[in-house]
């Protein structure tokens, strides 16, 4: 599994919006590098930030 995604695949996986994980990478000090962002860096920098909600994780399909 990828630890370094898009804007877009992090979007995806976090239930955010693009813009709102570009925005949110600027705002918390997160790099990103090559266009490629560190999934677990963004998501524990996410989960200390006090204003964010999380969605539930969407159970994956087989």
């Amino acid at each position: 599994m990828a630890n370094h995604l898009t804007p877009t695949e992090l979007a995806r996986e976090s239930g955010l919006e693009r813009r709102d994980v570009i925005a949110k990478c600027i705002e918390m000090g997160v790099p990103i590098f090559n266009g490629r962002i560190d999934k677990t860096l963004f998501l524990c920098s996410l989960r200390e930030c006090p204003d964010v909600q999380l969605p539930e994780p969407q159970a994956a399909s087989a």
